[in-house]
């Protein structure tokens, strides 16, 4: 295992040696709402842009929302000049998970980056998530009734199937134990347009592609949701994984991509009590799919600091205080023996017990409660296994949100809010 201590970009010098032939390095935080996070996440992919020749950015965010963030940041037609115009047009609660200043500067930096460059040549910004059914149809529609005026009818069905649910879209999984009421067939039709439109047509038959991928996959997570346990959590981070997959051969060959999501998705599930739990992750499937040398996991965490986060669903961001981690936990172990800001990359015969072992790892989403610290909000897991590296700041301050417009989100699933 090698430790360097964290000052400057270029003390992530080991950690790109680390990553400079994978395909996919994904990049964690411990919670949505720390600045110091972000930025790290920042200063180390420009590193991997500039350096290293990664092709674009997938975020755990809606499709919608992050397709107008890529088209201000590549330029493309429409797009706004200003990236932060765009990110505070994000309305699905938690906006602040996308919606902050620090999101804005790294963008900022990206579109002068590709301004420099050829169409082809320029980094992307794309959503991974699932949960943007309406916005996506919306999306498909004005689509459709540019390019392909004949698949509107496929798209008007779908929606014609969803519309008595409106914004109640989660009612739709309890109808759907009824077979009469699932639109299932209508969605497939749907999808089975667009992508054949998707085969013949430029980028933006891609992103109508995609938003139908996403109406399906709301279908599925929507039905899967009212049975309980792990199948939602499984469908979310399964449609993850294959946008991903999309976007790496949307790319071409020689593509690669970088992944912005929480500890929870981007740590290997199978090295937590997720995997007793029958849940799976995206970075789980990508080791699975793409090999474990062409995939990196990075993990973030901190011993103490403050966070942006909510009391409950759908309540206004606070700052709020993350105290001290809990005995014999992960970060406490860290705190004991680690600098104040440190990179640790893992493998080697040398490896520590507080990195093969298992120990709790904290989990905070984007609704928290300090008071569950001495039973809740930790995660059992074997660090060395989970991630390939782990970057660790001892204390983290709260980020920073934009204005934006908010709206209720449709709830996620355990591990809370992540």
């Amino acid at each position: 295992m090698l430790v360097q201590r964290l000052g400057a970009p270029s003390d992530f010098d080991p950690l790109l040696e680390r990553v400079r032939d994978a395909r996919v390095v994904m990049i964690g935080e411990a919670t949505h709402g720390s600045y110091d996070y972000y930025r790290i996440r920042e200063q180390l992919t420009r590193r991997l842009i500039a350096e290293c020749g990664f092709s674009f950015v997938g975020v755990e965010g809606d499709w919608p929302d992050c397709d107008r963030v890529h088209r201000s940041v590549t330029g493309a037609s429409g797009g706004a000049v200003e990236p932060q115009a765009a990110l505070e047009r994000f309305e699905r609660w938690p906006t602040w998970m996308w919606a902050n200043a620090e999101v804005a500067r790294f963008c900022r930096w990206l579109r002068a980056w590709n301004m420099e460059r050829p169409e082809p040549a320029r980094v992307g910004f794309h959503g991974l998530d699932v949960y943007s059914l309406w916005e996506s149809m919306q999306a498909i529609f004005d689509y459709l009734g540019e390019e392909d005026p004949a698949s509107l009818e496929a798209a008007q069905d779908a929606y014609r199937c969803f519309e008595p649910y409106g914004k109640r879209i989660e009612e739709y999984g309890d109808a759907a134990r009824f077979v009469s009421a699932r639109c299932e067939q209508e969605v497939v039709r749907l999808l089975t347009r667009t992508r054949e439109q998707a085969a013949v047509d430029g980028p933006g038959a891609f992103s109508a592609w995609q938003n139908a991928e996403v109406v399906a996959g709301a279908e599925r997570y929507y039905r899967a949701m009212v049975a309980g346990g792990p199948g939602s959590w499984n469908v979310r981070d399964t449609h993850m994984a294959d946008t991903l997959d999309r976007l790496l051969d949307h790319y071409g060959p020689g593509a690669r991509g970088v992944v912005w999501a929480h500890n929870t998705h981007v740590g290997d599930a199978r090295a937590t009590d997720m995997a007793a739990d029958g849940m799976l992750n995206i970075g789980q499937l990508a080791r699975e799919r793409h090999g474990a040398d062409e995939v990196v996991l990075i993990g973030l965490g901190s011993w103490r600091g403050t966070v942006i986060a909510a009391p409950r669903w759908g309540a206004p961001a606070e700052a709020m205080l993350v105290p001290p981690a809990r005995a014999g936990s992960v970060e406490q172990r860290l705190h004991e023996l680690m600098p104040e800001r440190a990179v640790l990359v893992f493998g080697g015969p040398d490896q520590p017990g507080w990195v093969t072992d298992i120990l709790d790892h904290r989990a905070i989403g984007v609704v928290y409660d300090p008071s569950f610290e001495s039973w809740g909000n930790y995660v059992p897991t074997r660090l060395g296994q989970r991630y390939d590296a782990f970057i660790w700041c001892d204390e983290t301050t709260a980020l920073h949100p934009l204005p934006a417009l908010t709206a209720a989100g449709e709830m996620e699933t355990y591990p809370a809010g992540v």
